[in-house]
């Protein structure tokens, strides 16, 4: 007896399809798991085999062997428990063989027979939609995969709730859209007291995804700028939100099925590993630039973090992706965010103030600096000083220019960045930030007195390449702004003053 049912295994956002072939012959009782499984996937016999019997069904004294095709793929997790179950059941003609071979399924499964939400049912639905078939996923992932067209989802809540359904004794109603996720309430930036040069840097590095790096004494507002970021930031469009829900199906616990709307805010600690915040560990999950991929990644407290780690972010910040390479396999993860940074000027945090500076003051604040390196430094577009702020300004009422504002400014200049880039509706629009090479000149080349200007401070400041054009960059998103179509010598200036205080 020989049958089939079919599920994914996930190698970064993709999902692989796998065939799980089941046959039983004569022989000795066993019960074997084939196909280069993990301890996850080779424990599903026993959760298998105590669902059924939950169910009423036992599994017959022969040879039971169960192959994961193709065998030299890696299988890891225990959304194979379901799609084995199937395969079992089918071969042993308790469901139609055809209804088995008809679905993708993924699922772990309880010893009651209750089915348990897993990682992954979204990109698993767009796999079932591209192969033509329907998809079988627990009740608790059936509001994630329903926002896939394409494919019939059924989403039983127990594995005998499924066995009616093919039987065809109780159907199963098709499960309901997750929400759209809200904008968090909260965190606006009119919260902010003072720090007009500190907001106006932030509206310009949301306006074109250009990473920031804010240097001042502790308590000064940092982190509460930081965290405002994302709320001047405009909804992702649907693609993007396609992408970063996907990531976030694969790395998250299970949640409510809504399809993400609003940026990632990101802002692990400073303590965190290389394979967290980079990628790694086991099965290579996606880390913390991934998870923020779209929106922004916060790292407070700048030099604190592991040299390595840093280092290990210049990659990304440049390609968008995050490569995790391992003997069996590459990973790779898309990682395009807007990287905001934060730090004291030295480890006591009070160098520009006399009376409260420790005494190896200067050379500490070069010693704390000297920490990150000059690779990583000219990453970022705009380095601003972040004075501490006076209690006559605490005390006054609160910013008119609400996050709304800003973000509907925001929006105007990325929505002329897309017009340019010819992204269709719903596409993820190419920001200023992300120009690199012919389209860079082409939109971004300053008039006579805006060259001669860059010219200069590229020959003062000793820029890189790199530095001359991320100067390029910034001006254009000035100009953007400023609603006009020429970068001029205002805007230049502007982007250089964002880029001397690197220097």
């Amino acid at each position: 007896m020989l049958a089939r049912a079919h599920t994914v295994a996930f190698l970064g956002v993709e999902a692989r399809p796998v065939e799980v072939q089941c046959a039983i012959a004569p022989g000795l009782p066993s019960f074997q798991i084939v196909g280069l499984a993990d301890k996850a996937v080779s424990e599903s016999r026993e959760r298998v085999r105590a669902a059924l019997t939950a169910c009423g069904l036992a599994l017959p004294p022969q040879r039971i062997t169960v192959n994961l095709s193709p065998a030299d793929l890696p299988k890891a997790g225990s959304h194979y428990d379901l799609p084995i179950a199937l395969a079992l059941m089918a071969a042993l003609d308790v469901i139609p063989k055809d209804e088995a071979d008809g679905a993708l399924a993924l699922g772990e499964l309880s010893l009651d027979g209750q089915i348990r939400a897993v990682q992954g049912a979204l990109p698993a639905a767009l796999k079932a939609a591209e192969l033509d078939k329907g998809l079988v996923c627990p009740a608790g992932s059936g509001a994630e995969a329903a926002w896939v067209g394409g494919a019939e989802i059924l989403a039983p809540d127990s594995l005998l709730a499924l066995v009616n359904h093919f039987r065809g004794t109780a159907a199963l109603p098709p499960p309901a859209l997750g929400a759209v996720a809200a904008r968090r309430p909260g965190a606006d930036i009119s919260d902010v007291k003072g720090q007009e040069g500190a907001r106006r840097a932030l509206e310009v590095a949301a306006a074109g995804n250009h990473n920031i790096l804010m240097v001042g004494e502790p308590g000064s507002g940092k982190s509460m700028l930081a965290a405002r970021l994302t709320s001047i930031m405009p909804p992702l469009s649907p693609r993007e939100a396609l992408e970063v829900s996907i990531i976030h199906s694969l790395a998250l616990e299970p949640g409510d099925g809504g399809m993400m709307r609003e940026r990632p805010y990101r802002a692990p600690h400073h303590s965190a590993s290389m394979a967290a915040m980079i990628g790694g560990g086991r099965n290579a999950k996606p880390s913390e630039i991934s998870l923020a991929h779209r929106g922004v990644l916060f790292l407070d407290e700048l030099p604190e973090f592991a040299r390595p780690v840093l280092e290990a972010l210049r990659q990304p910040i440049e390609t968008g992706t995050a490569v995790v390479a391992r003997a069996e396999a590459h990973v790779t993860y898309p990682a395009r965010f807007l990287l905001a940074a934060a730090m004291n000027p030295c480890r006591c945090g009070y160098l520009g103030d006399p009376a409260r500076a420790c005494s190896r003051a200067p050379k500490c604040g070069a010693d704390y600096a000297a920490r990150l390196s000059g690779p990583l430094i000219d990453r970022f577009d705009i380095r601003i000083e972040v004075p501490p702020v006076t209690a006559d300004v605490l005390g006054l009422p609160a910013h008119q220019d609400s996050s709304a504002r800003v973000a509907a400014r925001v929006a105007r200049a990325r929505a002329a960045q897309a017009d340019r880039a010819g992204a269709e509706p719903g596409d993820a629009p190419v920001t200023n930030g992300e120009l690199e090479g012919e389209a860079l000149d082409r939109v971004s080349r300053p008039d006579d007195a805006g060259r001669q200007l860059l010219q200069a401070a590229a020959e003062k400041l000793r820029l890189s390449a790199r530095g001359y054009h991320r100067v390029l960059r910034l001006a254009r998103t000035l100009a953007d702004l400023e609603g006009v179509d020429a970068v001029r010598k205002v805007h230049v200036a502007e982007a250089v003053a964002y880029r001397r205080a690197m220097s």
